[in-house]
């Protein structure tokens, strides 16, 4: 007679990080995705907002734009990012690798000042589910990948790519607040393209503002994402 066995090493379910707006499904843990367009920074942020733990921020030291911490404390604290900067294309890759195979961070953020081909990308996906592994026996989150490419994106091989984009808000009215982003998921394995319109609501009073207090001890301000679908353009 004879019994089945139980894969103890097979490959385990990976769980899903949540998008903003409670949209779903999430993006899968231990993949790289890309994130693209004018705002595909809050967009990481907003995603960043919505997890716990340290983030590794990957970068190429060439660029001289660089993240602005009081512009970041209405999603998340400046003191859990950890900022890395290459100084050659080669650099960004391999230190996009290693944090990911290590499964120190579950976030990992890549500035791309290039698309990259699809043999680094899959280098990553193979980093991030050793990272996964890792992460799991020091019951850590598996890490997620976020690769920000400039333009419509189009790197080959990632998991799923996501474009974000500026929305005029529906008045003018100064006091009305809030902004309003176009998100589009443009590529994902197993979905058809998507789209919806973000909202983001900040209570008065709250936000960030010149010379706000940033110690670790104050929390990222009180913001509400709603998402509805995208109007047909």
């Amino acid at each position: 007679m004879s019994l089945p066995l139980h894969h103890t090493h097979g490959p385990r379910a990976l769980p899903e990080q949540p998008l903003p707006g409670g949209l779903s499904p999430g993006l899968l843990r231990g993949r790289v995705h890309e994130l693209c367009g004018p705002s595909r920074v809050s967009l990481a942020l907003m995603l960043l907002h919505l997890c716990d733990g340290p983030v590794i921020w990957v970068a190429p030291s060439w660029v001289p734009e660089r993240p602005y911490p009081c512009g970041m404390v209405d999603f998340v604290h400046p003191g859990r990012i950890v900022f890395a900067q290459a100084r050659r294309h080669e650099d960004i890759n391999w230190c996009a690798e290693e944090a990911l195979r290590s499964g120190a961070a579950p976030v990992v953020l890549v500035e791309m000042p290039v698309l990259p081909g699809l043999t680094p990308v899959r280098r990553m996906h193979l980093a991030a589910e050793a990272g996964a592994e890792a992460a799991r026996h020091a019951g850590r989150p598996a890490p997620l990948g976020l690769l920000l490419t400039a333009g419509d994106g189009g790197a080959q091989g990632v998991e799923s790519r996501w474009h974000m984009a500026p929305r005029p808000a529906p008045s003018g009215l100064v006091d009305e607040g809030g902004s309003v982003w176009a998100l589009e998921r443009r590529r994902a394995r197993g979905l058809p393209p998507a789209g919806w319109l973000l909202t983001r609501a900040t209570p008065a009073g709250d936000g960030p503002y010149p010379g706000a207090d940033t110690s670790p001890d104050v929390s990222p301000a009180a913001t509400t994402i709603t998402a509805c679908p995208l109007p047909p353009a």
